[in-house]
């Protein structure tokens, strides 16, 4: 906290320092046990009569009013992380965008909206990665109207908690009523390692999703459109060559044991749709399935890798963190307001 010469705390941050990493102490409670405070630390979205709205790593929105301010002051920026391959936002984002392309897109300014008949956020949802061309709400109108269009709800994917990432996006949606629906996190980690860590002896490699590995897959009501996200790496609007698409299989005596698929797109591999019989975990199923996908990925010229997982799916985190991948950023989907959700 900010301390005066005279040992005093004091607030030095203003509305001028919207935008910007601050740290703040707010008095939280007053009892009979004396004063409580509260430290909170994150991006200042907004200041705006008399309240501050911060926005944390995680993509958390604490509002704080500013009769309880007792003290604040400017933070430099989180300092780099020092596990995994070095990667900025923008550079994973693109990676992630060719690797789960839409059936449909279209470019608003530096926004990519994009449609695929409802089959996952990822495919449905805005990907804002620079300035929309127009004044933010013209630019949700357009947003809405285009997916009102394909019979879909809009929603704008944004981050949190890495250099370049939309902090002040997130805090401007949140003020006109977009709901955040899904928080997950983005993670990095070296390639090789992941190969080493099994054999993979029973994995099958393919370059299609055939019925055996859809019968595993646990999205609901695969169709034709998600057929064609899952295989999205075999082009890209742009005109360039797309990710090289793998998917694994640990054959089973109905289904699959496991499955799980890979998109090698440079430097990147990106791991998705691994998913192991319940009745088979802790067999290590998914580690041999990686490791199987991984192996294919260095033999493709690939070092890196990155995944994205839920907070609240513990199992995964825990295998992922085994195998050296560490958070590098936090990814959120936020709905256009009065809206119902759909699935992921």
């Amino acid at each position: 906290m900010e301390i005066s010469a005279a040992g005093r705390l004091e607030v030095r941050i203003t509305a001028a320092d919207v935008g910007k990493r601050v740290s703040v102490r707010r008095l939280s409670e007053t009892g009979a046990a004396g004063e409580k405070f509260t430290d909170t630390v994150g991006v200042l979205t907004s200041w705006d009569d008399g309240v501050l709205l911060i926005t944390r790593k995680s993509g958390e929105s604490v509002r704080i009013l500013e009769s309880a301010l007792v003290a604040g002051k400017v933070v430099p920026s989180a300092p780099a992380r020092r596990r995994g391959p070095a990667a900025t936002y923008e550079e994973l984002a693109r990676s992630a965008s060719r690797a789960w392309r839409p059936v449909e897109s279209e470019w608003l300014g530096g926004w990519e909206l994009r449609a695929a008949a409802g089959f996952t956020r990822r495919a449905n949802s805005v990907l804002p990665l620079g300035d929309p061309g127009l004044p933010l709400d013209e630019a949700l109108t357009a947003v809405r109207r285009w997916y009102g269009e394909r019979g879909l709800p809009a929603y704008v994917q944004t981050a949190t908690g890495a250099e370049g990432t939309q902090e002040l996006l997130c805090g401007e949606l949140e003020r006109r009523g977009w709901v955040r629906e899904v928080t997950a996190e983005v993670w990095t980690g070296a390639l090789a390692p992941v190969a080493d860590r099994a054999e993979g002896t029973g994995v099958v490699l393919a370059r299609e999703a055939d019925g055996a590995w859809l019968a595993r897959y646990r999205r609901k009501g695969v169709s034709d459109v998600a057929l064609r996200v899952l295989g999205s790496g075999a082009s890209r609007e742009d005109g360039g060559a797309g990710p090289s698409v793998w998917f694994a299989t640990v054959p089973g005596p109905d289904v699959p044991a496991a499955v799980g698929r890979c998109a090698v797109d440079g430097r990147w591999a990106s791991f998705a749709a691994v998913e192991v019989d319940p009745a088979q975990r802790r067999r290590g199923l998914a580690t041999a399935v990686m490791a199987a996908l991984a192996r294919r990925a260095l033999d493709e010229g690939a070092s890196a890798a990155w995944l994205q997982v839920e907070a609240d799916n513990a199992r995964a985190r825990a295998l992922y963190a085994g195998m050296g991948f560490a958070a590098h950023h936090a990814y959120h989907h936020y709905r256009e307001p009065a809206s119902a959700g759909t699935d992921r």
